[in-house]
């Protein structure tokens, strides 16, 4: 049997199927049997945390690549992750083509399904494999740049990559997936599965969920078509629509206020295409849903806050601003500090108090300060000759403002694709938005649908309160359009 729930934001889709989980194995279903497939390694180990067994008993809570790993076979030996292509493998391959490619986790180090390159082909390569199409006719469909992208090149590529990978016998995780579907006998029986977010699956991955369907007896999706915003990397929303199933949407949320609510049907209301109609009932608290015109007119210095932008570019000046108001933030990054600054500062205070520091933290202070006597009359920014000017005078407005830099930033920045699945009390979004978005949307329904998603996912982080704001007030780049 195939079961569907829909879970709009805040509705607790994932708390329904743990909830289901743990119903399996009260009825002596074993744990080895139930099948719980996460989008990240983060939401996978989550899951098993609120299940109420050992970790390791829980073989099967993981990530559809890792139930690759685990299963597949090449040259039919078992894989290991020598056998996974590692950044340094691309960085080479893009040398020996004379082209700049770098790997990296797009929106997080969650090891998530979609992965992403700074080079516009190896984009193309992966979206064309992810959504099981042929090069060319995904070349053909010129949702990119014609002015970036040659299709003599671009075929080049993909062959020096196959023969790269042949050669270095080694794979890439989209392979990994593949020859899982290649290989259906080494796919274990399961009594359950479990699948979150499935709205984000690629047909890639939707081929192998067809074979998990016959490896069990009970199958259950969760996800939200209005969140489904991975068609960049080949995610297929209308086929988590139209699965048939036994469907049931979740109403109540215990995330969002009605405030946030309000804002939030602007962007789905804007949405054409397919999708599933539902209405969902907000919490019974008001919250604020206002417009500012800067920074300026919030009180950062207190309370938790989420900064988000839709582009690197835009949340990249928002962060300067921080800086500059000497604000303490993080983000997938990491500290907006310069943590061995910050310790050898700590230690050089201490010592000046007259603690007597271990070798390693001198070694730290010297880093700073160099292979001279230390002078107990001087402070830090003083004796710290051979730190960064721009980061000492971020440190002395840090310490002004009095922010607590022994532990979690209170502001977390992000864009809107890395903080999916993230929330936060209060919640400031940059509207602006780049050209290149704004050409995308113009070129298809389905990408100006997919523009709208990305927004009712930034609207719906907020759990209390949204201020919005543009970084030019006069400029007409920013969402709505």
């Amino acid at each position: 049997m195939i079961y569907k729930y829909y879970g709009p934001p805040g509705t607790g889709k994932t708390h329904r199927l743990i909830s289901r989980a743990k119903a399996y194995a009260r009825k002596g279903v074993p744990l080895d049997r139930i099948g719980y497939f996460a989008f990240t390694k983060k939401a996978a180990d989550e899951a098993k945390q609120r299940m109420p067994f050992e970790n390791k008993k829980l073989k099967y809570f993981k990530t559809l690549h890792a139930l690759a790993f685990e299963c597949i076979k090449f040259d039919n030996v078992n894989i290991s992750q020598e056998d996974i292509m590692q950044p340094y493998h691309y960085e080479e391959l893009g040398k020996k083509l004379n082209l700049h490619v770098e790997f990296y986790d797009r929106y997080n180090n969650d090891q998530s399904f979609y992965l992403g390159f700074e080079n516009i082909y190896f984009q193309i390569i992966q979206r064309a494999f992810n959504k099981c199409i042929d090069l060319r006719e995904e070349f053909d469909l010129e949702e990119y740049d014609p002015k970036k992208v040659d299709w003599t090149i671009l075929n080049h590529i993909n062959k020096n990559l196959i023969n790269f990978k042949a050669k270095r016998k080694v794979l890439e995780f989209n392979d990994m997936i593949k020859m899982l579907t290649d290989q259906p006998e080494n796919i274990p029986e399961f009594d359950v599965i479990f699948i979150d977010e499935a709205q984000d699956l690629s047909p890639l991955q939707w081929k192998l969920y067809d074979i998990l369907k016959t490896k069990t007896k009970d199958i259950y999706l969760a996800g939200d078509d209005d969140q489904a915003i991975f068609a960049w990397a080949g995610a297929d929303v209308s086929r988590f629509i139209k699965e048939p199933a036994k469907e049931k949407v979740l109403i109540y949320s215990k995330r969002i206020s009605k405030a946030i609510q309000e804002q939030s049907k602007i962007a789905i209301g804007n949405i054409v295409g397919i999708k599933k109609q539902k209405t969902y009932h907000p919490r019974n608290y008001k919250g604020i849903c206002e417009e500012i015109y800067n920074l300026d007119e919030i009180d950062l210095t207190k309370g938790k806050w989420l900064i988000l932008a839709r582009t690197v570019s835009k949340l990249k000046k928002i962060e300067e601003i921080l800086i500059e108001k000497g604000l303490y933030f993080e983000s997938n990054k990491g500290k907006s500090i310069r943590v061995t600054l910050h310790k050898a500062i700590k230690n050089y205070n201490a010592w000046r108090q007259g603690k007597e520091l271990s070798e390693e933290e001198t070694k730290d202070i010297k880093d700073f300060i160099g292979n001279v006597k230390w002078n107990k009359n001087k402070n830090w920014f003083e004796e710290f000759v051979l730190a960064d000017d721009e980061d000492k005078e971020y440190f002395v407005r840090l310490l002004e403002n009095k922010e607590d830099l022994d532990n979690d930033a209170r502001i977390w920045t992000s864009t809107i694709h890395a903080i999916k699945g993230g929330e936060q009390d209060n919640v400031i979004l940059c509207l602006d938005l780049g050209d290149k978005i704004i050409k995308s949307m113009s070129q298809s329904q389905d990408k100006a649908d997919e523009e709208h998603r990305v927004w009712y996912v930034a609207y719906t982080r907020a759990r209390n309160n949204l201020y919005t704001f543009k970084l030019k007030n006069k400029t007409r780049k920013a969402y709505p359009l």
